[in-house]
Parts: C-alpha cells; sequence; structure tokens
C-alpha cells in the first residue's frame, strides 16, 4: 500500500486539479451546491451500488468520486468566504475526538454498545443540551434506511426492548390491524367517503407494520435495506429470465397464464438464480 507521502501528495494533486478545473472548464466554473446536491445523491448510491456487489476496483473508483464531491463543497465555500476544506477537515477530527473519548481521554467503556449510547449523549451535549437524538436522521434519508437509523438512535438511549423476543407480539399486533383496515376498503362497497378514509388508515396501519418489521430486523441484527436490495436483486434476475425465456420462444409474456409464468419462475429458481 501507499506510504503517508504519498497520500499527502495525492490529495495536493486533487487540490490543484480541482482549482484548475474551476477556472478553466465551464462545466465546473458554473457549478453551486445546489446543482451539485442531486449529483451526489447518485454518486453516493453508485457506490453502495459497487459496495453491494463487494466490486473492491469499483467501490475505490466510486470513493473518488464521493471524494470530488465533498472538495467541490469546500472549494466553493473557500470561495465564498465561508469555509474551506481545512475547516471540513478540522470539524471532522474534533468531532472524532470529542466522541470517542475512551480513545483520546481516560473514559472507560465495556463494549461498542456503551460507545453508540455515548456518542448519542455528547451529541446532545454538542448544542448545549438543545440538539434532539433523532434530529441527526436526515428528513431526505429514504424511509426505510429512515425508520432503521430513528429506531438505532432511540436504541442508543436505552429506549428500546428488553428482549427482542417481545416485538413479536407487537409486528403481529401492526399486521393484523393494517388487515383489518384493508377488509375495510373492500367492505366500504361503492362508497367512496368511506372507501377513502379506510384507505387513509390502512395506508398509515401499513406504515406502522412496515416500521415494526425493521424494528424486528434491526433487533436481530439485519439491515433491513440490505434484505430488501437482495431480494429485489434476486426479483430481477428470476424475471429477467422468465422475461428472456419467453423472447425466445417468440411469445409474449401479457399472452402466457399464470402457471406458464410460475413454472418458468420455478426453474430459474433451480438454476439459483
Amino acid at each position: 500500500m501507499k506510504t503517508r507521502q504519498e497520500k499527502l501528495e495525492a490529495f495536493g494533486r486533487i487540490l490543484d486539479i480541482l482549482d484548475e478545473l474551476r477556472v478553466k472548464c465551464p462545466w465546473d466554473r458554473k457549478q453551486t451546491t445546489q446543482s451539485l446536491r442531486p449529483q451526489t445523491i447518485e454518486e453516493v448510491y453508485e457506490l453502495s451500488d459497487a459496495i453491494l456487489k463487494d466490486d473492491g476496483r469499483n467501490i475505490s473508483k466510486e470513493l473518488g468520486d464521493v471524494l470530488l464531491h465533498v472538495l467541490f463543497y469546500a472549494k466553493i465555500g473557500e470561495e465564498k468566504g465561508e469555509y474551506d476544506i481545512v475547516d471540513v477537515i478540522n470539524f471532522l477530527c474534533d468531532k472524532l475526538i470529542y466522541r470517542h473519548p475512551h480513545v483520546f481521554s481516560d473514559t472507560r467503556v465495556a463494549d461498542a454498545e456503551e460507545v453508540m449510547r455515548n456518542w448519542e449523549m455528547l451529541k446532545t451535549r454538542e448544542k448545549d443540551g438543545n440538539r434532539r437524538i433523532l434530529s441527526g436522521v436526515p428528513d431526505a434519508l429514504p424511509p426505510l434506511l429512515k425508520a432503521y437509523r430513528m429506531q438505532d438512535k432511540a436504541r442508543g438511549v436505552g429506549f428500546d426492548w428488553e428482549e427482542k423476543s417481545q416485538v413479536w407480539d407487537k409486528v403481529k399486533e401492526e399486521m393484523n390491524e393494517y388487515q383489518s383496515e384493508l377488509d375495510a376498503i373492500d367492505a366500504a362497497g361503492d362508497d367512496g367517503k368511506k372507501k377513502q378514509e379506510a384507505f387513509d388508515r390502512a395506508e398509515g396501519e401499513l406504515g406502522d407494520f412496515l416500521f415494526s418489521v425493521v424494528n424486528a430486523a434491526r433487533l436481530y441484527g439485519l439491515n433491513p435495506d440490505t434484505a430488501l436490495e437482495r431480494t429485489c436483486a434476486k426479483f430481477k434476475r428470476r424475471f429477467t429470465y422468465l422475461e428472456e425465456h419467453t423472447i425466445r420462444q417468440g411469445r409474449n409474456l401479457q399472452d402466457m397464464t399464470l402457471a406458464e409464468m410460475d413454472a418458468i419462475w420455478d426453474e430459474a429458481k433451480s438454476k439459483g438464480l
């Protein structure tokens, strides 16, 4: 691997390149924090894809793209006289030192769980107690990830089930309430007002049910976002197999019966797809 000096030289090189691009490239010159934001989100998702595929080469490449965006925001901040990359790095260093007193001070911790509890408490003190536990969860975070992070942060201050097995009663309760509202939609018949009211309630109960499932996953050490991503990838593989198999036969999926499609789907499963 590279030496410390090589790492510093590489960091200096990208700073120099970005400085030059900002002056000489019309596209780079016109970028703002607002114009970069959607692209940053896309780059993070591309990094996520590479991580899920455990593709080391692409992880390295996508990390570079994310780093470019971090440096770009810092460059724009420097031009505005608001902050620069030194401020960004120093804020990070100061935060890491402050939130790891068991490393940089004489605080003792028993395990990683206690580290997380301390981390959350220290975060609130950074704002003189005015920062709320869940305020660190971005509003723009996808709902599945948001639910997981909110529950995990609440756990950090002790708000959690005493025994993880207790969560199953809550999952069953929420599932039954959701099912009850779905039945109410059917029972409403042609009564538009009642049907809409039942639909609104069902949507709320669906959210509660999904939240409880996410909670169960967390308690058993599973990441629901990763799990759902695996299932989506599996569905895509099998459905694509079904589609391509049908095309080779000169047929159209819309003309096939469900039983015929299920047979090809099972064939895809038997092939490990």
